[in-house]
C-alpha cells in the first residue's frame, strides 16, 4: 500500500512537473552593438534587456553584447540574417544598405537639431521609411535613437568650409558620410569604427567626425587636439530584431518589445542630449581648442555641392522631413 502511494505520489509530481514546464521555458537572444560599455547606448540596452525580461515574466532573456563583441557594425548586421544576432543597435547608414532611401536621415544638414529628430522619430514619414526596411530586408525596426551632432575633431584647425579642403578624415563607409567632405574637397577615408583611434594615432587619416559623447568615449580627443562644432549631421541609431526572432513572437508580446525599445531610445537619446551640453566645456578645460565656426556656411557649401536627390534619396522625404516642426 505504502509502495502503491508513493509511486502515485511520484507520477503526480512528473505530471506536475511537465505541465508546469512551459511557463518556465526560456528563450535567449542576443543584443549587439559597437559601443563602449560606459555610454547610454549600451546603457539603456541593458535597461531594456533587463525590462523584456520583466514584463515577460522571465520568458525572454537578453544578453548584451557591447563594443564590437560580436564583430564589426557590417557583422553584426549580417548576423541578423544569420541568425546569429537576434537583435543589434546600429547606424542607420548599415540598415540603408538594405533600403537606401532610409538614409536620408543622415543626409548632411537634414535635421536641425536634437529635437527636430526626436519629432521625426515619431512621424510618419519614419514610419513609412521604417516601413520600407521591413519589407526590403524582412528585419523589424522598432526605435530611433539620438545619436549626436557629428563634428570634425582633426590635428589642424577647421573654422571654415575653405579648411577642410585636402584634409583626410576618416568617415563611415556610406554615402552620406561622404557626402560631406567630398563637398567641400576633403579626402573621405572609410575605415571600421572600431579602428579609427589607431588610425589617427599613426597618422593614417588627419581627421574624423563624430558625436561630442562619441569622441569622449573613444578617447579621441587624446590624438586630436581640434574639435570644429559643425553639426553637420543629426545622427541616429536603428533598433533592429531579426526577421527571424520577430515572426516567433506574440502580438502581446511585440507590443512589449516595441514599447521598452521605444523608451530605451528616447532615455539614450536624452542622455546624449545631456552629455553634449557639458562636454563643450569639459573639453576646453581638457586644452582641446573647441572652435565653434559658422554653420550655416557649411550648410551652404555643403548644399549647393550636393542635393538629396544626387545620392538616391526621395527629395519628397526631404521636403517631408523639413516640413516637422
Amino acid at each position: 500500500m505504502h509502495k502503491r502511494l508513493t509511486l502515485k505520489l511520484l507520477a503526480a509530481c512528473a505530471l506536475a512537473a511537465t505541465a508546469a514546464a512551459p511557463a518556465f521555458a526560456q528563450t535567449k537572444l542576443k543584443w549587439a552593438h559597437v559601443y563602449e560599455t560606459s555610454e547610454p547606448f549600451h546603457k539603456w540596452s541593458v535597461w531594456a534587456g533587463d525590462e523584456i525580461k520583466k514584463r515577460t515574466n522571465g520568458r525572454y532573456e537578453v544578453q548584451v553584447f557591447p563594443a564590437s563583441t560580436l564583430g564589426k557594425e557590417s557583422d553584426i548586421n549580417q548576423g541578423l540574417q544569420l541568425g546569429t544576432v537576434d537583435i543589434v543597435l546600429t547606424g542607420a547608414s548599415f540598415a540603408a544598405r538594405s533600403y537606401p532611401p532610409l538614409a536620408i536621415s543622415y543626409f548632411p544638414f537634414v535635421f536641425r537639431d536634437a529635437e527636430h529628430q526626436f519629432k521625426y522619430a515619431k512621424s510618419d514619414v519614419f514610419k513609412d521609411l521604417a516601413s520600407g526596411y521591413d519589407k526590403a530586408s524582412g528585419n523589424h525596426i522598432t526605435a530611433m535613437t539620438y545619436y549626436g551632432a557629428r563634428h570634425v575633431t582633426s590635428n589642424r584647425p577647421i573654422a571654415k568650409p575653405e579648411d577642410m579642403k585636402g584634409l583626410k578624415i576618416r568617415v563611415p563607409d556610406a554615402p552620406a558620410y561622404l557626402a560631406f567632405p567630398k563637398a567641400l574637397g576633403a579626402n573621405p577615408t572609410p575605415i571600421a569604427f572600431a579602428e579609427v583611434y589607431l588610425a589617427l594615432q599613426n597618422g593614417t587619416v588627419e581627421a574624423q567626425e563624430n558625436p561630442l559623447p562619441t569622441i569622449e568615449a573613444k578617447k579621441f580627443y587624446e590624438v586630436q587636439k581640434n574639435i570644429s562644432l559643425t553639426g553637420h549631421i543629426v545622427d541616429s541609431l536603428l533598433t533592429v530584431v531579426s526577421g527571424s526572432t520577430w515572426g516567433k513572437l506574440s502580438d502581446a508580446d511585440k507590443k512589449i518589445f516595441s514599447d521598452v525599445m521605444t523608451e530605451a531610445a528616447e532615455k539614450a537619446g536624452r542622455d546624449i542630449v545631456a552629455s553634449e551640453t557639458r562636454l563643450t566645456d569639459e573639453f576646453k578645460k581638457k586644452g582641446l581648442n573647441v572652435i565653434t565656426v559658422d554653420k550655416k556656411a557649411f550648410a551652404q557649401a555643403v548644399l549647393k555641392a550636393t542635393k538629396p536627390a544626387d545620392q538616391g534619396y526621395r527629395q519628397a522625404d526631404y521636403d517631408k522631413i523639413q516640413a516637422i516642426k
